[in-house]
C-alpha cells in the first residue's frame, strides 16, 4: 500500500516525523511519502517557501529508509488540491495498487468543504488520525463518510485500492508549527521539538525570524 502524509510542515518537528513512524508500522506499509504543500488552499500562507520547507524536510528524513519526500504538490502552479495529487498517484500506481492518505480529525471535520472531496474516496482509503479536542458533528457529511466506509482493521485497506475510512489511535506529540514558529520570533529556542539539523538550518538561512543566537 502506497501511503501518503501531506502538510505544510512549517517547520516540520517531531510531532510530524513521529506520526508518520507510528502510521507506518501500525498500518504495515514500507514507507510513509511526506508531501509538502506548496500553496494551502484552507489556510495562511506558509511563514516559509516551499524550497525552504522542501530542503528543511529533506534534512529531517536523512537516515530513516521509513520516510521519504514526495514533491510534486511543489511543481504544481496554484493551490494544492488533495484531489490533484490523488488522481496523479492513481495514474502512476494503476487501478489495482492499494493507495492511503493520512489526515487528522480536525482537517477531516471540513473535508466536504475540499475541492472534488466526493472524488477522493474512489481514488484513496483515508486514514483519520484522531486529535484531541477535535471532533466529528454527528450530521455532518464527514461522520457519515466514515459510518459507511469504516473498515475495521488495517488489512482491510491492503485488499481494495481504495474506498475505505480507518480511524486510528496514535501516540501524538504535542507539538504544533504555529508554536515553534512563535518560538523563534520570540527569541526562545525550540531544540528538542523539531530535529537539529532542521534547527540548524533554521538559523543558518534566517527563517521564521531567527538570528544567529546560540542553541
Amino acid at each position: 500500500m502506497h501511503l501518503i502524509f501531506g502538510g505544510t510542515f512549517d517547520p516540520v518537528h517531531h510531532g510530524h516525523l513521529r506520526l508518520a513512524i507510528e502510521l507506518k508500522e501500525r498500518l504495515g506499509v514500507a514507507r510513509v511519502a511526506l508531501v509538502p504543500c506548496h500553496i494551502p488552499p484552507h489556510r495562511e500562507q506558509p511563514g516559509a517557501d516551499s524550497a525552504r520547507r522542501l530542503e528543511l524536510l529533506k534534512l529531517a528524513i536523512t537516515g530513516e529508509p521509513g520516510l521519504v519526500v514526495d514533491d510534486r504538490e511543489l511543481f504544481r502552479a496554484g493551490a494544492s488540491f488533495t484531489a490533484d495529487t490523488l488522481r496523479q498517484l492513481r495514474r502512476e500506481l494503476g487501478e489495482h495498487e492499494p493507495l492511503a492518505m493520512a489526515v487528522g480529525t480536525d482537517a477531516f471535520a471540513t473535508f466536504d468543504h475540499w475541492r472534488d472531496w466526493q472524488c477522493i474516496p474512489e481514488l484513496a482509503h483515508i486514514i483519520v488520525v484522531n486529535r484531541p479536542g477535535s471532533a466529528l458533528a454527528p450530521e455532518g457529511e464527514p461522520a457519515k463518510l466514515l459510518s459507511s466506509r469504516r473498515a475495521d482493521t488495517a488489512d482491510q485497506l491492503h485488499c481494495q485500492p481504495a474506498g475505505l475510512v480507518f480511524g486510528v489511535e496514535v501516540p501524538l506529540l504535542s507539538i504544533s508549527a504555529t508554536g515553534i514558529r512563535s518560538c523563534i520570533e520570540q527569541g526562545q529556542s525550540p531544540r528538542y521539538l523539531l530535529p537539529d539539523s532542521v534547527w540548524d538550518a533554521i538559523r543558518s538561512n534566517g527563517l521564521y525570524g531567527a538570528g544567529s543566537r546560540k542553541r
